[in-house]
C-alpha cells in the first residue's frame, strides 16, 4: 500500500480536531512531525482532502468520504493488535453522554464494563446534548448516550430507556406545602433551569410550552448538582430528571413539587454516525446498557453497583 496507519492516524487526529497543533497533542507527535505527514499523505495521491480556513483545516468534500473509513480501518487495526497483546481485541473506545447519564448512569457502566474486560480503553465525554451530537456527527466520538431528541441527517438514534422530569423545591419552600400546586402557582415563583442547549431544557420547554414565556427563569446552570444546591439554598424551583434527584428525595433535603396536567416524559437514546462501523467492544457495551434497563420503566429504577 502507498499509505500507512500513522499517515491515517494523523489524517483522523486532524479531521477531529481541524487543528494541527491539537492533533499533534493527541497523537504524542510534534507539530511539524503531523503537518509533515498530512502533507506527504496527500502529496502521496495528489491531492487535497482540507480546505485551509484562517487556522482551521476544514475537511473537503473527499475528506468526508474518507473520514469513516479510515476511521474503521483504524478500529480494526486496534483489534487486531489487542488479539495479538492476548487482550480481548476491543480496541480504544470514545463515548459520550449527556450530563445527567454521564454523571449518574454512564460512569458506573463503563466501571462496571472495564472490570469485565480490563484491557479496554475508553474516554468519556460529558457534556449538553447539542454537544454530544455535534462530536458524534463530526466522528470525534464513536457513539453517544442522550437525553434529549436528535434529528441530525447523519445520525442514527435507537431508544434505550424512559425518563421523567420533575418539579422540587426545598422543604422550607412555600408551595412544598400546598395541597394543590397549579400553573399559576409556578408562574409567580422564581425558576433555576438547565442551560439552552441540553436535553432537558428542551423537555422542560415542551412540557411547560403553554405558559413557557411566562415563567420566571432567574438563573441557567449547566450542571445539575449546582442546580441542586441553588434550590436547596431557596434561590427558587427548578426540573431536572427524578434520576439525578433520587437520592435527594431519599434523604428529604429536596421535596417533589407534583403538578397535574404536565407531561415531562421523555427517551434516552444511543446515538452513532450512519456511517461509523460497529465495533466488537461498542455492541458488547450498548448491550450492556441494554440489559441493565430491561424490564424498567424509567431510568431512576436502574440499579447498579458503585
Amino acid at each position: 500500500m502507498n499509505y500507512t496507519l500513522r499517515q491515517l492516524e494523523v489524517f483522523t487526529a486532524v479531521a477531529r480536531s481541524e487543528n494541527v497543533s491539537r492533533a499533534a497533542e493527541s497523537l504524542g507527535m510534534s507539530q511539524s512531525a503531523t503537518s509533515t505527514s498530512l502533507t506527504e499523505f496527500e502529496r502521496q495521491f495528489k491531492l487535497k482532502l482540507f480546505d485551509r480556513v484562517g487556522k482551521k483545516l476544514q475537511l473537503n468534500e473527499l475528506g468526508h468520504i474518507i473520514l469513516p473509513r479510515a476511521i474503521e480501518l483504524l478500529d480494526r487495526a486496534s483489534e487486531v493488535e489487542a488479539l495479538l497483546e492476548g487482550k480481548t481485541g476491543f480496541g480504544p473506545m470514545r463515548i459520550g453522554a449527556t450530563l445527567t447519564i454521564g454523571n449518574y448512569l454512564a460512569t458506573l457502566l463503563i466501571g462496571e464494563f472495564m472490570q469485565s474486560h480490563p484491557g479496554c480503553r475508553i474516554d468519556l465525554d460529558v457534556h449538553n446534548t447539542a454537544n454530544i451530537v455535534s462530536k458524534v456527527a463530526q466522528f470525534q466520538l464513536d457513539f453517544g448516550l442522550i437525553e434529549g431528541d436528535c434529528s441530525h441527517p447523519d445520525l442514527i438514534a435507537a431508544p434505550w430507556v424512559g425518563d421523567e422530569l420533575v418539579i422540587f423545591a426545598a422543604p422550607d419552600h412555600p408551595l412544598s406545602h400546598k395541597a394543590v400546586v397549579t400553573l399559576d402557582d409556578l408562574i409567580a415563583t422564581p425558576w433555576i433551569a438547565r442551560e439552552t442547549g441540553s436535553g432537558t431544557r428542551q423537555t422542560f420547554e415542551h412540557g411547560m410550552r403553554h405558559v413557557l414565556s411566562q415563567l420566571d427563569i432567574r438563573l441557567a446552570l449547566e450542571h445539575t448538582e449546582a442546580i441542586k444546591r441553588a434550590v436547596e439554598s431557596g434561590m427558587g424551583i427548578a426540573c431536572i430528571s427524578r434520576l439525578a434527584l433520587k437520592e435527594a428525595f431519599r434523604r428529604g433535603s429536596l421535596v417533589e413539587i407534583p403538578v397535574a396536567g404536565l407531561d415531562f416524559k421523555r427517551q434516552f437514546h444511543f446515538i452513532w454516525h450512519r456511517q461509523k462501523f460497529i465495533t466488537p467492544g461498542m455492541a458488547l457495551f450498548i448491550e450492556r446498557c441494554k440489559e441493565v434497563a430491561a424490564g424498567v420503566a424509567s431510568s431512576d429504577q436502574i440499579i447498579l453497583k458503585p
